[in-house]
Formats: C-alpha cells, sequence, structure tokens
C-alpha cells in the first residue's frame, strides 16, 4: 500500500497470507527519523527492512517501536527489528510483563514467540516523543494492557486490534474468539468515540483514512 497518508506508510509484504492483513504501520517523525507501530509476525522484519529499503531509509533512521499489544502477529518481529535498528521500543506496562514472558500469558490469541523487554512502559496519558507526538491510551478488552496511539494534531488513531476496518466506512471490534473480556473492550471502544477522529488505523481490515471517528461512533451505538 505504501504511503497511505502523507508520512504515513502501510508496509508491504507483511501479510502472512491473503486472507489475513497485517497493517504495520511507518510514520515520518523528526527530522529524517521514523517510528514503526507493530512489528509483524516473526519473519515480517525482512519485508519491513525490504520496504524501508526501497523508500530509501536506513534501518537506524528507525527511532521508536511502538506495540498495541503482546499477540505475536504484532510482536513477532519485535526482537529483530530493535536489534538492527536500535530503536528505543514502547508498550503499556501490563503488556511489556507478557511480551517478556514474566507472567506467561494465557489469554486468547497466540503469546508472543520468544520473550522481549521493551525499554519504556507506558501507562494510561503517557505521551511519547513520535510520529508528531502520540498519546497513549489503554484500551483494555482485546488484551489486559492494549493501547492505542493518538495523535491529535493530525487526528489519527493507531487502533491496534481494539477495531477491526471493515470497508470504506464500517468499523467493528475484533471477534470475541479471540478477545480476553468482550465488556472490556466496549468500554474502551466507547472512550475511543470521544476523540476527534479522521482517519481509524486498524491492524486487520481496513484501514479507514476518511470519516474514521463516524464509524467508531456508529458502532458504539449499536452497543445500546
Amino acid at each position: 500500500m505504501a504511503e497511505i497518508l502523507p508520512g504515513v506508510h502501510q508496509v508491504e509484504g507483511v501479510d502472512p497470507s491473503p486472507d489475513f492483513s497485517t497493517h504495520v504501520y511507518l510514520v515520518k517523525d523528526k527530522g529524517s527519523n521514523w517510528t514503526l507501530i507493530d512489528t509483524g509476525l516473526p519473519g515480517a522484519h525482512a519485508a519491513i527492512f525490504a520496504y524501508l529499503s526501497k523508500i530509501k531509509v536506513e534501518p537506524t533512521a528507525v527511532k521508536h517501536v511502538l506495540v498495541t499489544h503482546l499477540h505475536r502477529d504484532h510482536t513477532g518481529s519485535l526482537k529483530a527489528i530493535a536489534a538492527q535498528t536500535h530503536a528505543r521500543t514502547f508498550a503499556h506496562w501490563l503488556e511489556a510483563a507478557f511480551i517478556a514472558n514474566d507472567p506467561k500469558y494465557e489469554g486468547p490469541g497466540s503469546p508472543p514467540a520468544e520473550p522481549f523487554t521493551v525499554d519504556e512502559r507506558l501507562k494510561d496519558g503517557d505521551t511519547v516523543d513520535a510520529a508528531g507526538g502520540l498519546i497513549a491510551y489503554h484500551t483494555p478488552g482485546h488484551t489486559p494492557g492494549h493501547t492505542a496511539y493518538y495523535q491529535p494534531e493530525r487526528k489519527l488513531l493507531f487502533s491496534g486490534d481494539l477495531f477491526f476496518g471493515g470497508g470504506t466506512d464500517t468499523a467493528t471490534l475484533t471477534p470475541p474468539e479471540y478477545t480476553q473480556h468482550s465488556g472490556s473492550a466496549q468500554v474502551s471502544a466507547r472512550r475511543m468515540s470521544q476523540l476527534s477522529v479522521d482517519s481509524l488505523l486498524t491492524y486487520h481490515g481496513g484501514p479507514l483514512l476518511r470519516h474514521g471517528g463516524a464509524a467508531v461512533r456508529k458502532l458504539v451505538e449499536g452497543f445500546r
């Protein structure tokens, strides 16, 4: 998909099959720096580095790697990417514990393929000086420490697996069979519906580049 918004790239080649879309986002930062949001399945680092080469970005220009949650399709290439880019890595403090396999995660979805210790453990409301300035919102439900990252100036919401994109104007919650607690996911979705969002940058399906907030509000109205 390449550059889907100014300075926002959807990395090509990370999908394991035509039936399973995984959207790893690369976002332009200050100067020549870049931020990566999620890392794909084990082995996806090869496609990520190939894409960086294609757009003439050195791996060491990636200064931040933000993880939305612990599942293997998001953390599978975290260790390999951190080793080559030397980027600082970020995750919510709950997810960071499970990513480090301390304790082992036993909920729905695949746990990390190997333990990894992130550099920065976030809490709700923390700001990250990356991708033009991001706010970390704790959005539990899919996993205990699931986190969405919001860029208020451009009204971008990197929603991880809180939402699935279902076409050009539709958002859904992640299916219950992959979610630790569906009620918490609904509460998180209601909270995100209060944000002013233009682009809803989901990890599976979508993304919704326009009217993302309207799609979230429509979804939330259906909870009643």
